[in-house]
């Protein structure tokens, strides 16, 4: 059966931060939205969940706010929820060798300061065996590199070196202040679905779009959800889909086929890519790490070392737990997707034991494990984007309207400094629903 539908003002495809928030904002002009999420739940890459043997939310995607983001902290504010601080004590290197490292991203600071930018975009491999050589110690070249791989979740031989530069310069960067919210990331987006008028919005999970036909002043939206084929017009849509889907192969059985083609977004697409990451909570008996090497490590936050599989493990301070979050992106993440979750954590485990004592975690009760794989995700395809060679301004591009119809959202689409954030997330939707309500107050006028 199928069935076509109309009387809506604007479509959402997605109901992550970026299609909650353009819906929010939609309905405070009077708008009639219809949300269509494919999975069985609204936020996308935010995924908390929740365990009675954890005192504290199990953030599966996102789970750190970087920076001082305006939208993320309006909505917390919506949500009478709190951004809670979190320190950052650092420790890197091998079992009984593990040193602070907050000066080793500092000295790793100063020394990219005085290497002289490329006048052509290159990769952030090109740049450091060519500009940089000879100008970045070792520990620093390593940690550079690293911090592509682990922070950016990108492949070093491919990602522009101008466009991360200019992020690990911007407000969202690894060393800006850093927050968690209180009380997780399901916070926001309780406030965030809260905030939709239902006698305007209608919100529609497990609705698979798969195709969308659209001419200028007219959408026509069509899938599949309850075992019904389904399709719905309006004069606009707002597309809030990952990079990882909108740059699917026509034949993939996860794309979203555009009638006609996205040919104007073609270069954007192809100058952006999904990073991969791997994170693996891992839930122990006790705290053990705070009582190694007579309470060294009683308030560290980032443990990290470049040789293992997952880099970069992290606490839930400044509430104690017995939770670590084991990290892993980039290259090893995507050549780990796929395995089986006994496999990868066994990995992570492998690697926390590199880093803190093989000993000391083999003796370490391990008590829960929890992950998810968002390369393998047929709705995200990766965790978060970045920007490729040459591709500079790929976001601003992507980012604009097609014929005052079709409108595009999502961290991808950030362009102020907070692209692969859930603040880009959600100042994106915003920026979608001012520029379709901006049109039709253009049209209204006499």
């Amino acid at each position: 059966m199928s069935r076509t539908e109309d009387g809506f003002d604007v479509i959402v495809i997605g109901a992550g931060a970026a299609g909650l928030a353009a819906a929010s904002a939609l309905t405070t002009h009077d708008l009639s939205v219809l949300v269509l999420e494919a999975r069985e739940r609204v936020g996308g890459r935010i995924l908390t969940e929740r365990s009675p043997r954890v005192p504290v939310p199990l953030e599966l995607g996102a789970e750190l706010i970087h920076g001082r983001p305006p939208s993320t902290f309006a909505w917390l504010a919506r949500a009478n929820a709190a951004p809670i601080d979190v320190p950052s004590v650092r420790f890197s290197g091998r079992a009984g060798a593990l040193r602070s490292a907050n000066a080793a991203f500092a000295a790793m600071r100063r020394d990219l300061a005085h290497v002289e930018l490329p006048a052509t975009d290159c990769s952030f491999d090109a740049f450091l065996s060519g500009p940089a050589r000879g100008k970045l110690s070792a520990r620093s070249s390593a940690l550079a590199r690293a911090l592509v791989e682990g922070f950016d979740a990108a492949d070093p031989s491919d990602v522009s070196v101008l466009d991360t530069l200019a992020e690990w310069n911007g407000k969202s960067s690894a060393d800006a202040p850093t927050f968690r919210p209180e009380g997780g990331y399901a916070v926001l987006l309780d406030a965030l679905t809260a905030s939709l008028d239902r006698s305007r919005v209608e919100l529609r999970l497990g609705a698979e779009v798969r195709r969308v036909e659209w001419r200028r002043g007219r959408v026509r939206v069509e899938g599949r959800r309850l075992g019904e084929t389904f399709s719905v017009v309006a004069p606009r849509a707002v597309i809030t889909l990952p990079v990882g889907i909108l740059a699917s192969a026509p034949d993939d059985a996860a794309a979203v086929r555009f009638e006609p083609a996205l040919d104007a977004k073609r270069r954007a697409l192809a100058a952006l890519a999904m990073g991969a990451v791997l994170k693996v909570l891992l839930q122990f008996r006790s705290p053990f790490w705070e009582t190694l090497d007579d309470g060294r490590y009683e308030d560290a936050v980032f443990f990290f070392d470049a040789a293992p599989e997952f880099r970069t493990f992290w606490t839930t301070l400044p509430a104690r737990s017995a939770l670590l979050t084991a990290w892993c992106g980039g290259p090893r993440a995507r050549a780990l997707s796929g395995l089986p979750k006994d496999a990868i954590s066994e990995r992570a485990i492998a690697s926390l034991a590199a880093i803190l004592g093989k000993d000391v975690v083999a003796a370490a009760r391990l008590e829960g494990v929890w992950l998810h794989d968002w390369q393998s995700d047929p709705c995200s395809r990766g965790a978060y984007s970045y920007v490729r060679v040459g591709g500079r301004g790929a976001r601003a591009e992507l980012a604009a309207p097609l014929d005052d119809t079709l409108y595009f959202a999502g961290e991808a689409t950030d362009d102020d400094g907070d692209a692969a954030t859930v603040a880009g997330a959600l100042s994106s939707g915003e920026r979608a629903a001012r520029e379709i309500i901006s049109v039709m107050k253009r049209r209204r006028r006499p």
